[in-house]
């Protein structure tokens, strides 16, 4: 079974970790830093590049080092170095490490300073006040600690796995098992077709010609950690990853009512098995019911109209007002990914990105759009290279050289502008105006009140230069939460000012959540949808914004990256 990338990647960010927190050579630590970054970045699965015998060192931010040990965890599972280092400093360090809000240079902090190097000695240290005491904690952060603590118990023993993360082994057991004799059809049913952001386990619906033959199949498949059921209905695997898979072998017959059933979600079950018992019927995973004729279970479209509904997509069954909605016929036309036109948050080599300028561009064009915001860090992240206002300049140059060579496709001179502590942008209003548009951002302090933080990000949006929030709540799923604020107030506030706010499609972000670009539909906030690439590959996690928007019932009128570049610039100009 092929090594995901995505494991490597995790590998060499734990590498990273520990290397900081034991002190090691910054450059040191930047290199698996920025490998991980790199293969990340990667569409090929490095697997297929080790087996073909190709040169991983001609990958970016990959040396002799790194590709030695990428061919090590390919071809053992593991790597040693690794395992090294868990042994010399503690293995209990990675798990305070996914404690919210502690990165490496605080769990080094406490480490250094205390001693501490298990979450039981952290948790006993808050609880006597030590980290507070600690220089750059303080009592907030400290609470902070406590609360990250409680959260990730409740967590133990319900692993979720990221939707992107999910995707990996899902495609890979979905082919082997389409590839198999008498196998017809096979679908991921659950959260992971409601595209939740987070996946706790997998239901694949399956028809096939021989049942036991094709359980016998699942059971089999090589990446299989434990089996934990087996018969002809249902079967179930932990795979090595942690994933937990359920397989059901559905009739043919019945394939629609079985799909509806288990994609869930159980409170949209609950009401529509409501609405059939309202109406004298009864609705189960075998289908619609009356008395004892079926009236509807092939297909899923049949059983939503047997019940008096318009189809249902997947992303909206969550029972927030959906079922009406579809009895009203007021369903939204969601937004969909070829509706998207242009991408306005990337990143290049000028900054922390992986491509050039002229690559983003190609990249962008070859996916059909029609325009691309360039969007390199300001000077305040210095860490990705942020450029000054005399570096920024240069590359507006470089664009508008660029651009002409294109008909039909415009490069938007942009760049991502860090809102500082005050209020104020990172770069000159001078410097701003030169600009088609303005991403504002807020990478630094992250742990200010509620109503300062609020009040920081308002006054960054009442500057009459900037247009997108970009990743507005600074919340990295599983890893950080979000920042303290009134998300409604900045809301509000966007509206007023002419000003957009960005759903962040990158798969560890999803920021916004689908709850608020309910709240923000609501408000009349439109939205633009970006992937914040830092490589031309990542340009296709467009898809995963667009699934996040679609959640939050979002129309292609909703999203302003879904207009031509005329007008999206109408929708851009604050005058």
């Amino acid at each position: 079974m092929p090594v995901h990338n995505s494991q490597i990647t995790t590998i060499f960010e734990q590498i990273a970790d520990l290397l900081e927190i034991k002190g090691a050579n910054v450059f040191r630590v930047r290199a698996y830093r920025n490998g991980a970054q790199s293969i990340s970045n990667l569409s090929i699965n490095l697997s297929d590049m080790v087996k073909e015998g190709e040169d991983l060192t001609e990958l970016s931010g990959i040396g002799d080092d790194l590709a030695a040990k990428i061919e090590e965890i390919i071809r053992t599972g593991e790597c040693s170095y690794l395992e090294e280092l868990k042994e010399e400093l503690s293995p209990g360090l990675l798990d305070i490490l996914e404690i919210p809000r502690l990165g490496p240079k605080r769990v080094k902090t406490i480490y250094d300073e205390l001693g501490i190097d298990d979450v039981d000695d952290l948790e006993k240290a808050a609880q006597e006040h030590q980290i507070q005491e600690l220089s750059g904690f303080g009592k907030k952060t400290e609470q902070n600690i406590l609360e990250g603590i409680q959260d990730n118990k409740k967590k133990k023993g319900v692993e979720r796995h990221l939707l992107f993360r999910a995707e990996e082994y899902v495609a890979d057991l979905i082919d082997y098992l389409e590839n198999k004799e008498g196998v017809n059809k096979v679908t991921a049913a659950g959260s992971f077709r409601r595209r939740k952001e987070t996946i706790g386990d997998i239901d694949l619906l399956v028809t096939c010609e021989d049942r036991e033959k094709t359980a016998q199949a699942f059971v089999d498949y090589e990446d299989v950690k434990e089996i934990t059921a087996q018969g002809e209905k249902r079967s179930a695997v932990i795979l090595k990853s942690g994933l937990q898979v359920d397989l059901r072998i559905i009739d043919e017959e019945q394939y629609g009512s079985a799909l509806m059933y288990f994609t869930g979600s159980q409170a949209h079950n609950v009401v529509l098995r409501q609405l059939a018992q309202d109406q004298g019927l009864k609705l189960s995973e075998y289908g619609v019911f009356d008395g004892e004729d079926n009236l509807a279970s092939a297909t899923e479209e049949e059983v939503y109209q047997a019940l008096g509904l318009n189809y249902i997509t997947p992303e909206l069954r969550e029972n927030n007002g959906e079922v009406k909605a579809a009895q009203n016929e007021e369903l939204p036309e969601l937004v969909t990914v070829d509706e998207i036109k242009g991408d306005l948050q990337m990143h290049t080599t000028a900054s922390d990105g992986d491509n050039t300028l002229k690559e983003m561009v190609e990249g962008a064009r070859a996916k059909g759009y029609e325009y691309l915001a360039i969007t390199d860090h300001s000077q305040r992240v210095s860490v990705a290279g942020g450029l000054d206002e005399e570096e920024l300049l240069a590359e507006i140059e470089k664009m508008e050289q660029l651009n002409q060579e294109y008909d039909g496709f415009e490069i938007l001179k942009s760049c991502e502008v860090d809102i500082l502590k005050d209020g104020t942008m990172d770069l000159a209003d001078e410097v701003l105006e030169k600009l088609d548009v303005v991403v504002a951002s807020t990478h630094f302090y992250r742990d200010l009140d509620k109503a300062e933080q609020t009040e920081r990000i308002v006054k960054g949006l009442k500057n009459p230069h900037v247009n997108i929030l970009a990743h507005p709540t600074g919340r990295i799923i599983g890893k950080r939460t979000e920042m303290e604020m009134d998300l409604e107030k900045i809301m509000k506030t966007a509206v007023e000012e002419g000003c957009f706010l960005e759903i962040n499609a990158s798969p560890k972000r999803l920021d916004l959540s689908d709850k608020y670009c309910r709240l923000a539909k609501d408000l009349g906030l439109k939205l633009v949808i970006s992937t914040d690439a830092h490589s031309v590959q990542q340009l296709d996690n467009m898809y995963y914004g667009v699934d996040q928007a679609r959640r939050g019932w979002l129309t292609a009128d909703d999203i302003i990256n879904t207009r031509d570049v005329e007008g999206l610039k109408k929708l851009l100009d604050r005058e």
